[in-house]
């Protein structure tokens, strides 16, 4: 089995029984020379598709606080040309956003043909955190919806299934769309936090609401149980890495990019016109008499 087939979700899941430790014998040197080797190879992939231009990439990552999104981010994509990969963080809506309907603003962020596009946190805050705090729908200003009384199942299953439609329609469109969970334990995270408060280099990252949000862990986890169960589908599959270290957790998360993307074989560089190639001689000699 390769990688991608060992962490995709193929079936219902149940997130407490799934490890969040490393599971592959590889020493920490291996690990990060295999990264930088896969982010060449996907920086790569990346320009060929741009000339190819006919598909694009989106990828989701969700995780606990500490999960280590923005240090994946970083490491893997650094091999990028810079103008093909745009990361977007999807933070509290802001007044303007809260104007439109809730997947507006992820849509307008969609990648164009030929770049990636990263969404740190993405559309599914829009089942996780709204689930564990209702405020943050009723903001939404949505008819029919007053009270937290109105945020019935019937309710999520609609948005759902508008999300699962929502991801079928670009995928449809030429959308790659890759969806990660970074499974991090409640004791690593508390490890991590301790480290920001301990670290006065690391500091600036601790948030109160780091503690705060620490208290509705459990329902985190149902949440996003639930969530993956509803939206990986085989257009749009969801892959579960173990999180709790993170130099493991960016290799798989690179591996999984390239088994996919080995399957683009249709991904290459286009030909040059019959116009064009019979003429390279003269555009050459032009340029030489100058």
């Amino acid at each position: 089995m390769n990688i991608e087939d060992k962490y995709k979700v193929h079936k219902s899941i149940e997130i407490d029984k799934l490890s969040t430790k490393p599971d592959l014998n590889l020493s920490m040197t291996k690990i990060f020379r295999k990264v930088e080797k896969l982010s060449r190879s996907l920086g790569k992939f990346q320009d060929v598709m741009y000339a190819h231009n006919r598909y694009s990439v989106l990828i989701c990552i969700q995780g606990m606080d500490t999960a280590g999104k923005d240090s994946l981010i970083r490491e893997v994509f650094k091999a990028f040309n810079a103008r093909g990969v745009v990361v977007q963080s999807f933070k509290r809506p802001t007044s303007y956003e809260l104007e439109h309907d809730y997947l507006w603003r992820h849509y307008v962020s969609l990648p164009e043909r030929g770049k990636f596009t990263v969404f740190n946190r993405s559309h599914y805050e829009n089942v996780l955190i709204s689930r564990v705090h209702s405020q943050v729908v009723l903001n939404e200003c949505i008819p029919g919806i007053e009270d937290e009384k109105d945020l019935t199942d019937d309710f999520w299953e609609r948005r759902y299934e508008e999300i699962n439609n929502f991801e079928k329609h670009i995928a449809n469109n030429g959308v790659i769309v890759l969806k990660f969970f970074l499974h991090l334990s409640k004791d690593e995270q508390k490890k991590r936090i301790l480290r920001r408060l301990e670290k006065e280099k690391h500091n600036w990252k601790f948030e109160p609401s780091d503690i705060r949000e620490r208290e509705y862990w459990d329902d985190y986890q149902k949440y996003y149980e639930e969530a993956i169960n509803k939206t990986s589908t085989k257009e749009c599959p969801w892959y579960i890495i173990p999180a709790d270290d993170k130099a493991y957790c960016r290799f798989v998360f690179a591996k999984i990019l390239e088994e996919v993307f080995s399957k683009y074989t249709d991904v290459k560089i286009p030909e040059l016109s019959e116009d064009i190639k019979d003429n390279l001689e003269v555009y050459k000699r032009k340029l030489m008499e100058e």
